[in-house]
């Protein structure tokens, strides 16, 4: 065997379970795989030419060491009941546990220790009394914001560190496919460049994250890789001036709601808020263009953005959810000419496209600069479209003025994690040594929960002597 772990994905799941690992004392030799760049290589152009020039190999927002979370908007929720279902394959005590001790690491690297959202009063009172008002589920949680600027300083660090015990890191470099010998997995089938080698280890973690979802789904099918399609999340990214969610950013500074519109009942949900915060595009390796958004420690905007995504389950005989909300982006950028489309909410509910005229009159100005003013109804699915302007219309009992006719929709916000992989408590596939983590897996949504199940996984190899 060339290593004793090879870990495909150097976002948060892959870091933590080497960071573990060697914290735990264990001596094993590891191979850490990333497509993309180094931290201090990670650079995206658009800050100085303005608009996205769709980079290639990958985009350097979504890909290199800390994965995409941390160069959006590096937050860490601190509770269990937030980051994905997790808590429910481990049990909610452990869960938390881990956040706890998780969120010890990341203040030993230099995380800053004021933690947002923990206001006690009568403004969360009220907040809460409209919500339950407007039917809407309050989940108040516990911030740690690292800031997008901080957190490249600080996974920096922890990359450096990596490297200081001996870490093997391989950038620019794809993972192809696994090794299986008699349903063991043996290894992995790299590209580097124009060559592809194999490297072979008796322990084998996929963590590819959000934008290995789809790859990881093709190697469940090719590989009888136990599975089940699970949620697929269609959304838009919201942008509105800062006076009007004054009150719930210094209260909740990320205020979690979840709903349930009429006349489907699907869940509905806020996601990623930023206060003061920039909406973002992302590139996937198919040229899908889709919104994200994050916020600097110092550097404000006069806007905050935040997501509000629409759970899609699908039942028998349909299984390719990924596929469905790509399909979903693919019409959306078609419209954009390749770009973001953003549209005034007040025009959806007017039945008409926005004019750039209209978005320069406006009050709220697109912090996303390169984004096509159009309709973003004509490709967005009339029932994820019905939920989203009736959700809105429930927020606005919660945050009056959300509902704004000048508040921006941008699309398509997808989160792409419907692949979930079949594992036991020790993070087990059916595949003798292979183990797969972090948001591609399907168990987990978000930089905190996908950091605990590395670290999960590091003491689960450490108690077998790796």
């Amino acid at each position: 065997m060339d290593y004793d772990v090879i870990i495909v994905g150097a976002g948060p799941a892959g870091i933590f379970t080497a960071l573990e690992l060697l914290r735990c004392g264990s001596k094993a030799s590891i191979l850490l795989i990333e497509k993309g760049k180094p931290v201090e290589k990670r650079h995206c152009p658009k800050a100085e030419l303005g608009r996205c020039v769709n980079c290639k190999p990958s985009c350097a927002i979504t890909t290199g060491f800390s994965g995409a979370g941390a160069f959006s908007d590096g937050k860490l929720s601190l509770s269990c009941e937030i980051g994905g279902e997790l808590p429910q394959l481990i049990g909610d005590g452990l869960a938390q546990d881990l956040i706890d001790y998780t969120d010890k690491i990341y203040l030993e690297f230099g995380a800053d220790s004021h933690v947002e959202g923990i206001y006690e009063g009568p403004d969360i009172k009220e907040i809460r009394k409209n919500a339950i008002k407007a039917g809407l589920q309050l989940v108040d949680c516990p911030i740690r914001h690292l800031g997008t600027e901080k957190a490249q300083k600080l996974y920096l660090d922890i990359q450096n560190w990596l490297l200081a015990q001996g870490v093997h890191m391989l950038f620019g470099a794809e993972c192809e496919d696994i090794l299986l010998q008699d349903e063991v997995c043996r290894g992995v089938v790299v590209r580097e460049g124009g060559e592809v080698r194999q490297y072979t280890a008796p322990n084998v973690i996929i963590a590819t994250g959000r934008r290995g979802a789809d790859w990881l789904e093709r190697l469940c099918a090719e590989h009888n890789i136990a599975h089940k399609p699970g949620t697929v999340d269609i959304g838009v990214r919201v942008e509105c001036r800062n006076e009007v969610m004054e009150k719930v950013n210094q209260v909740l500074y990320e205020g979690k709601l979840i709903g349930y519109p009429k006349p489907w009942k699907n869940k509905v949900r806020t996601f990623c808020q930023n206060p003061g915060g920039f909406v973002a595009q992302e590139n996937y390796d198919n040229d899908l263009a889709v919104v994200n958004g994050h916020s600097f420690k110092n550097t404000k905007s006069d806007n905050t953005n935040l997501a509000i995504l629409v759970s899609h389950n699908f039942t028998e005989p349909f299984n390719q959810p990924i596929a469905y909300a790509q399909k979903v982006g693919e019409l959306t950028n078609m419209l954009g000419a390749g770009h973001i489309l953003v549209q005034r909410y007040g025009d959806i509910l007017d039945g008409k496209r926005t004019w750039p005229k209209e978005l320069a009159h406006s009050n709220v100005k697109p912090t996303l600069k390169d984004a096509v003013a159009g309709d973003i109804t004509s490709a967005m699915p009339y029932r994820a479209m019905a939920n989203i302007i009736e959700f809105i219309r429930m927020l606005d009992v919660v945050v009056p003025g959300f509902a704004s006719t000048e508040t921006l929709l941008y699309s398509p916000e997808l989160k792409f994690y419907s692949n979930k992989v079949r594992m036991d408590e020790n993070l087990d596939t059916n595949i003798r040594g292979l183990h797969c983590l972090g948001d591609s897996s399907g168990w987990t949504r978000g930089l905190m929960m996908a950091s605990c199940m590395g670290v999960l996984m590091g003491r689960k190899l450490r108690e077998r002597n790796v």
